[in-house]
C-alpha cells in the first residue's frame, strides 16, 4: 500500500466472501429489495468489461462495485467486479488483484458506518451522488492500528457502483517524518522570501537557537547579535554570498543561546533567482552540530595527548640510547688484554622503549692483569641503563683497588638492595680475573648464565661457583672458581638474548649455543659465526652482549 492513496475500505487482509450471504443491516434499517433484470450473464459482463475500460484510462484509486444478494432478495454485499491500475489496499493488492474481493469480507469495519448506508446502500437505491465529510478508518498494520482518513465519491453505474477516493492524511504523516527527521538530526528549516522581506523557521530552527516554540524568527541583524563576535566575518560573508550573489553556502558558526550555552551551528542553504539572476528567494537548514563537535573535540585532546605521550617515549628511548652509548662504548677491533685477545659483540634491541641493561667491561688493571666482566639489569629504559652504569663503575673501581671478586658481588648486592626508590630490582653478572704470569682465570658468578669454555675443538660449560642474583636477599653468599688456561682455548661469556626464546627451556638453548660454538672453532671470528648461526633479528625479544676470549 502507498502512502499517497489507498482504498478507503482498507482495514484487515481478507479473501472474497460466498454469495448469497445473510444481509448485514443495522437495526432499525430497512435492507434494500433485488433490482429486476436486465440481461443474461453475457449482457453483465459486457458492461463490466466497458466500466474496466473506463477504470483503465482513470487516474488514482476507483473501483466498481456491483451488489450481492441474500436469500431475502436484499443487499448483503458488494463485490469489486472491475478497478483502476492505481488502486491499492492494504494487502499491497493492486489494480485487476482487487477485482472479486468482497467488501464486507475483506473490510468488515465498513459494515454500519455512513459511508456503508449512505454512500453505498442510499446511493444504489436513489442514484444521488454520495460525497460525505472526511471518512476516517482504522486499520491495523503488523498489529498497530492507524488511524487514515478518506474523501470518498460514490456515483451508480450500470445497475453497480463507481467509488473513488483520495487519502488526505498522506501529507500528516509526511510532515510527521520530517519532524522526526528534524529532531533526530538536529536540524530545521528555514526560508527566506526576499522580496517581501519575511523569514519562516520550523520549530527545530528555534530549538537550534534555544528559542521557546512560540519565538518570532531571527532577522540577520538579530542573528547576528547572537553570534560569536570572531565568527561574525565570516557569517556575514557567507550571507552575502547567498542573499546578495545567489550562490549556495555551506558555514559553521557558533552562537551563544539566551542561557548562555555556546553551540555550533551549520547553515546549508540555496538560492532561487529571477530571469535577471537576482536572488529572490533562498531555502535551506539550521543544524545544531554541537554533539558532533564535542566529541570531535574529546578526539582531537586525545589525539594530542598520544602524540604527547609517543614524543616522550621517543625522546626516552633517545636518551636512554644515547646514554647507553656514551657509558658502554664498543670496540672498533679486537682488545688485546694481558696477553689475551677479546672480541666483544654488543646487539640493543631498540625497539619502543626496550633499551636494556645488558653491559660489559675489559680493562687492564695497574698491576697487568685483566678484569673481565658481562651483566644483565633487570628491565628496560632510563632505570635500566643508570644501574648498569652503577654496576659497571663500582665494580671497575673496586677491582682496581685490589679488593676480591667475591667482596665485589656483596658490595654490588648491598647497593642494589639500598637504591630500592627507583625500583631498580634485580641484575645478574659474571666477573673474572686473568692472571697472566700463572695464565690461571679465577671467576665469580651473580645468578648468570656460565661460561662456555672451548678446548681443542670441544665446547662445555665450566660449573658455576655458587653466587645469587644481585638484589635477591639481604644475606648473600659468593664463591670463587679457579681455572687454568691453555693456549688455544676459547672462553664465551654471553647474556641470556644470545640463548632463550619464548616458551622454550634455557637447556634447549644453551645446547644449541654449544653446538654452534663446535662447528665455528677454528674459524676467523668465532664470534661472529655464533651469532650468525643463533640470532633471527625478525625474532629477537631482547639485548644482545657477548665476549669472546681467546688465549
Amino acid at each position: 500500500m502507498t502512502d499517497r492513496e489507498e482504498p478507503v475500505v482498507a482495514a484487515t487482509r481478507g479473501g472474497c466472501g460466498a454469495r448469497g450471504r445473510t444481509p448485514v443491516v443495522a437495526a432499525g434499517r430497512p435492507a434494500m429489495s433485488r433490482p429486476a433484470a436486465t440481461g443474461g450473464d453475457q449482457q453483465l459482463a459486457a458492461r463490466i468489461s466497458t466500466v474496466q475500460e473506463v477504470l483503465d484510462g482513470l487516474p488514482g484509486s476507483a473501483i466498481f462495485l456491483m451488489p450481492e444478494f441474500g436469500d431475502d432478495g436484499k443487499v448483503a454485499d458488494f463485490r469489486i467486479m472491475a478497478a483502476a491500475p492505481d488502486a491499492v489496499d492494504i494487502g499491497a493488492r493492486r489494480g485487476k488483484e482487487l477485482v472479486g474481493l468482497s467488501v464486507l469480507d475483506t473490510y468488515p469495519k465498513v459494515a454500519g458506518t455512513e459511508l456503508w448506508w449512505r454512500g453505498y446502500l442510499g446511493t444504489l437505491e436513489t442514484g444521488v451522488r454520495y460525497e460525505g465529510e472526511p471518512f476516517e478508518y482504522e486499520e491495523v498494520l503488523a498489529g498497530i492500528p492507524r488511524l487514515s482518513r478518506f474523501s470518498v465519491r460514490v456515483a451508480r453505474c450500470q445497475d453497480g457502483l463507481i467509488v473513488s477516493w483520495v487519502r488526505l492524511d498522506t501529507g500528516e504523516r509526511e510532515q510527521r517524518r520530517l519532524t522526526v527527521t528534524q529532531r533526530l538530526g538536529r536540524l530545521g528549516w528555514v526560508d527566506w522570501d526576499l522580496v517581501q522581506d519575511v523569514i519562516t523557521w520550523s520549530d527545530e530552527v528555534r530549538a537550534v537557537f534555544g528559542r521557546g516554540p512560540a519565538a518570532e524568527p531571527l532577522t540577520l541583524r538579530e542573528l547576528r547579535a547572537q553570534v560569536l563576535a570572531e565568527d561574525v566575518p565570516a557569517l556575514s560573508g557567507a550571507v552575502r554570498r547567498l542573499l546578495g550573489e545567489g550562490r549556495p553556502v555551506d558555514h559553521t558558526f557558533r552562537i551563544t543561546t539566551p542561557d548562555g550555552e555556546v553551540r555550533h551551528v551549520r547553515i546549508v542553504a540555496e538560492a532561487e533567482l529571477d530571469v535577471a539572476g537576482a536572488p529572490v528567494e533562498a531555502h535551506g537548514f539550521f543544524q545544531d552540530l554541537t554533539p558532533a563537535k564535542r566529541v570531535e573535540q574529546q578526539l582531537h585532546e586525545h589525539q594530542q595527548a598520544a602524540l604527547a605521550q609517543q614524543s616522550l617515549l621517543a625522546a626516552e628511548r633517545d636518551l636512554a640510547g644515547r646514554l647507553q652509548h656514551a657509558l658502554l662504548p664498543l670496540p672498533q677491533q679486537s682488545l688485546r688484554l694481558a696477553g689475551l685477545t677479546v672480541d666483544v659483540a654488543y646487539q640493543p634491541l631498540q625497539e619502543g622503549l626496550n633499551v636494556g641493561g645488558d653491559w660489559y667491561s675489559a680493562i687492564e688493571l695497574p698491576d697487568g692483569s685483566a678484569l673481565l666482566v658481562i651483566g644483565d639489569v633487570a628491565g628496560h629504559g632510563l632505570d635500566a641503563v643508570a644501574t648498569m652504569a652503577q654496576l659497571r663503575f663500582t665494580a671497575k673501581g673496586m677491582a682496581i683497588t685490589g679488593t676480591p671478586l667475591a667482596a665485589i658481588l656483596t658490595r654490588l648486592n648491598t647497593l642494589l638492595l639500598h637504591t630500592s626508590e627507583r625500583n631498580i630490582g634485580t641484575a645478574t653478572m659474571i666477573m673474572a680475573h686473568y692472571d697472566p704470569a700463572t695464565a690461571r682465570l679465577t671467576w665469580v658468578q651473580a645468578g648468570h648464565l656460565p661460561i662456555l669454555l672451548m678446548r681443542a675443538g670441544r665446547p662445555r660449560y665450566l660449573p658455576a661457583p655458587r653466587g645469587i642474583l644481585l638484589g635477591a636477599t639481604a644475606t648473600p653468599r659468593y664463591e670463587a672458581s679457579t681455572l687454568g688456561l691453555l693456549p688455544g682455548d676459547h672462553l664465551l661469556l654471553y647474556t641470556d638474548g644470545l640463548v632463550e626464546k619464548p616458551g622454550e627451556d634455557v637447556d634447549e638453548g644453551l645446547a644449541r649455543l654449544m653446538e654452534a660454538a663446535a662447528a665455528c672453532t677454528g674459524g676467523p671470528r668465532l664470534l661472529d659465526g655464533v651469532l650468525d648461526a643463533l640470532v633471527r633479528p625478525d625474532a629477537r625479544r631482547d639485548d644482545i652482549c657477548a665476549l669472546h676470549i681467546s688465549v
